[in-house]
């Protein structure tokens, strides 16, 4: 069998007795932090299994051994550094094999940092979208935002202390101002949560150490009569497309028109002209 198991994300207390039961006799255990797990095997009283290293530059050539290991019926399991693993980790081609060659998974539920901090943040449940670790590259993190720009989906994502402000202003750009809240030291002895806004951020931003776990509202409840209205940035970016393709400033503003809401031809047709000018 193949256990997919959740472990602490700060309080040791959160590990299942069903988890602490399954790691106790696992013959392999899969880790992305084989020195950090084997520490939590320690604190928890277990004996150490084998541990080999599982993490994303690796994940095809472990996928194999562990197939085989699973073929000759040893029982594996795998762990993240913290939490459920997959939601921002290695593990969904492994399982997925193990699906097609009809070999037996298993999911032992815990701890997961991307349900604890929805939970708790005061901020719709859902429907929800985990999104994951945003891409490095500030080009890259816009592109990632932008098809939620006006889906009515609470997000979810995991971002590092020190880049928290620029994907906060560059996730502001994209879906424009909404509520958010930011999770840190999850389950642990300074939890804390923080529910503001992006501009509410941005106008007074804190450094953050270590992780955090951000929730951001769906977009806010337009006034009646009022309609949801394309972000600028993407709007530009439409009426460019268009213009390269050789529309004139006219074509260009009824194309991009159909394409967006919130957006009078006119308006389109000014923005063509004030940019060209530009």
């Amino acid at each position: 069998m193949l256990w997919i198991v959740a472990t602490p994300i700060g309080n040791l207390g959160d590990l299942s007795a069903r988890a602490l039961e399954v790691l106790g006799r696992a013959e392999v255990v899969l880790a992305e932090d084989t020195r950090r797990t084997g520490m939590l095997f320690a604190r928890l009283g277990l004996p150490s299994p084998k541990f080999l290293s599982f993490y994303e530059h690796n994940e095809e050539a472990r996928t194999t051994q562990v197939l085989a290991l699973l073929a000759e019926g040893k029982e594996v399991a795998l762990v993240s550094d913290a939490g459920t693993p997959l939601m921002a980790d290695p593990g969904y081609r492994l399982v997925r094999a193990c699906r097609e060659q009809g070999l037996p998974v298993s999911p032992v539920p815990g701890p997961s940092a991307v349900l604890a901090a929805l939970s708790a943040s005061g901020l719709p449940p859902y429907p929800f979208v985990f999104l994951g670790f945003p891409p490095r590259k500030a080009s890259e993190r816009r592109e990632l935002f932008r098809p939620y720009a006006t889906l009515a989906a609470t997000l979810v994502f995991f971002e590092r202390g020190s880049r928290v402000a620029q994907t906060m202003a560059e996730a502001r750009e994209i879906l424009g101002d909404r509520d958010c809240c930011l999770a840190r030291e999850l389950t642990k002895l300074h939890e804390e949560f923080i529910l503001t806004s992006f501009d509410g951020w941005l106008a007074a931003p804190r450094e953050l150490q270590g992780e955090a776990t951000v929730v951001v509202g769906p977009p806010r409840p337009l006034a009646d009569g009022q309609s949801a209205r394309t972000p600028d940035e993407t709007v530009d970016r439409l009426l460019a497309a268009a213009r390269t393709q050789g529309c004139k400033p006219r074509e260009a503003a009824k194309q991009v028109q159909a394409a967006v809401t919130g957006w009078t031809a006119k308006e389109l047709y000014d923005r063509v002209h004030r940019h060209t000018a530009g």
